[in-house]
């Protein structure tokens, strides 16, 4: 575990070298969200290629690059694209990223996906604030031995998704009239969809919304600290509500089309953040 902590210090010294100071938010951008980097005002940007460390996606819809600017009067870093297990990555590869954001300084961290509706009332394009998750990978970040001046051993993770944060970000849903549904978000290993008898499974479990992604970044930036905002795009209903075939195409197309939305409701939750800082 040394060894990828060294890793994590020389990705933050390298984004520090880049771009200079952190910002006070980060964002991760799911498929097909990479649309909302466009919305950051005097954006410098980094190929992912170019980062020492930095994992590689293999999956289309992920772009691979950093940028920072301005995002609602605050300074923000945007993240195209994110690795996933099921592309054979560690989960200590997986949170990399996201790792690297807080040691360099980042104090909240945005986390978006691209997720199918398992409530059958959350239609696709609705954007779903995270309360909660299930973690349905078998896998943890925080497995090995625990770094003390990293994050505490047994971290309490009932707040993961800081209330203070979701709060803030319905008030600007409210305020932008953005279709804003809440719920539990759960996180499968992939990368195949789920069947239809999982779906029931997860909606039996108490959740809302399911996808390949999120819940070990999650996890590790809490563990270190930061505060931790997630939204979901609602791509597809999944597997079972409704008799088309899931096609990762049509996942892109409906989070590019959801985009608008997103940049809106980011942008404003990144100012009230902002604000309340």
């Amino acid at each position: 575990m040394a060894k990828e902590w060294c890793k994590v210090d020389e990705l933050a010294h390298a984004l520090e070298k880049h771009f200079g100071s952190a910002p006070r938010i980060a964002a991760v951008l799911g498929s097909g969200l990479g649309g909302a980097a466009s919305g950051l005002e005097g954006r410098s940007s980094a190929p992912t290629s170019e980062l020492p460390h930095w994992p590689s996606s293999t999956v289309s819809g992920h772009a691979g690059a950093v940028h920072k600017g301005r995002l609602g009067g605050c300074d923000t870093a945007m993240v195209q694209g994110r690795v996933h297990l099921y592309e054979g990555y560690s989960p200590e590869e997986v949170v990399r990223p996201v790792r690297a954001l807080v040691t360099w300084g980042v104090q909240t961290i945005i986390i978006t996906n691209a997720a199918g509706g398992v409530n059958p009332g959350f239609e696709p394009g609705r954007l779903m604030l995270i309360e909660d998750h299930l973690n349905m990978t078998g896998r943890s970040p925080l497995l090995g031995p625990n770094d003390d001046t990293r994050g505490t051993r047994f971290p309490d993770i009932s707040d993961l998704y800081t209330k203070a944060l979701r709060r803030l970000a319905a008030e600007a849903a409210e305020e932008h009239q953005i279709d804003l549904c809440r719920g539990v978000y759960a996180g499968v290993l992939g990368p195949s969809y789920e069947t239809p008898a999982e779906v029931r499974m997860f909606g039996a479990l108490g959740a809302d919304a399911v996808g390949m992604s999120t819940v070990l970044e999650a996890v590790a930036a809490g563990h270190m600290g930061a505060a931790v905002l997630g939204i979901s795009c609602i791509t597809n209903r999944a597997a079972g509500l409704e008799g088309a075939l899931l096609d990762h195409e049509d996942v892109k197309k409906a989070g590019a089309a959801a985009a608008s939305d997103l940049i809106t409701l980011i942008t404003a939750a990144s100012a009230k953040i902002g604000r309340a800082s």
